[in-house]
């Protein structure tokens, strides 16, 4: 008999849809969940503590398929994946549509000034001449990253007639290599990061890659903080050596409420909240679970498949 450890929180999601004859062990505390794991061939144990998470993934000694709502597994022990043989699903493209979307907003809230317009609503001021005076259409986008997410942010930023240049290993139209992005920085309006952590990509933008962009040019990144160099981007956001900077991430998080970024008024956080503006996450996460559960059993592959070698 096939033994699960689950989440109760996503039980009454799951339990109804389960197929018959599976040994499913469901918890609520991690307290419990390192007992679940004992014994169990497939484990999804997701959490808000990554420690507690990598602490059961530890304990689960016989697990063979794990399955996560998040993306980005960076938190986990690689070793243990890859000394153990165990299959990952990850949740890469659930959360794909809501933050295409959020870059989107977040490129028209900058370009439009429309943190001032909210403001001008709060004090009950009309205002006589927009804050903002920026167009999209015909601006230059750099795509750094060409996942889920980065292969819907495309499509939407062309419908705004935004011309978008995509930085991926393999070649193609309107596309760089890893190699050659960093010499073209300059031609850019927009620098968006949608990579996956890895060694690779940790501090990918530094002091040399803001100062290589346009003084007018805007950063956003909603892949995740350590991408950045965040000193440096605060030493360019102080100076206005760029236009500006839209982050749905940060190191860390949560940002201190003494942070400088919260005072800067060419930084603009948006609390890692881009992937929950949605309410179908966990819709999607069981279905999809469920569609490989039934394919495990089946002995068929899993998708999408995280490789702990590479990071994504």
């Amino acid at each position: 008999m096939t033994t699960l450890a689950l989440s109760g929180l996503i039980r009454p999601m799951l339990e109804p849809r389960l197929p018959e004859g599976l040994d499913v062990r469901w918890f609520m505390t991690h307290e419990e969940s390192l007992e679940a794991v004992k014994g169990a061939e497939i484990g999804w144990f997701d959490s808000n503590s990554k420690e507690a998470m990598a602490e059961t993934l530890r304990a689960a000694t016989d697990l063979k398929w794990l399955n996560s709502i998040y993306a980005g597994l960076d938190f986990l022990p690689m070793d243990v994946l890859i000394e153990r043989g165990i299959t990952v699903t990850n949740g890469a493209g659930i959360n794909a549509i809501t933050i295409a979307e959020y870059v989107v907003m977040g490129m028209l809230n900058i370009a439009k000034g429309y943190r001032e317009v909210v403001r001008a609503q709060e004090r009950h001021e009309w205002l006589l001449d927009s804050p903002g005076k920026r167009e999209l259409a015909g601006s230059k986008a750099l795509l750094l990253g060409y996942g889920a997410i980065g292969k819907l942010i495309q499509p939407r930023l062309q419908a705004f007639d935004v011309d978008v240049t995509v930085v991926r290993r393999s070649p193609g139209e309107n596309t760089l290599g890893p190699d050659g992005w960093r010499a073209r920085l300059g031609e850019f309006d927009w620098v968006i990061l949608a990579v996956p952590a890895t060694p690779e990509t940790d501090g990918m933008i530094g002091a040399a890659e803001l100062a290589a962009m346009k003084p007018d040019a805007v950063i956003v990144n909603i892949a995740r903080g350590a991408v950045i160099d965040q000193p440096a981007l605060i030493n360019a956001l102080e100076k206005k050596a760029i236009g500006g900077a839209f982050l749905d991430v940060t190191t860390p998080e949560p940002l201190p409420a003494d942070h400088p970024l919260w005072s800067l008024e060419n930084a603009h956080i948006s609390m890692h909240l881009s992937g929950r503006a949605q309410d179908k996450m966990f819709i999607r996460s069981g279905d999809r679970f469920l569609e490989n559960l039934d394919k495990y059993l089946r002995g068929e592959p899993v998708a999408p498949v995280f490789d702990p070698r590479l990071g994504y």
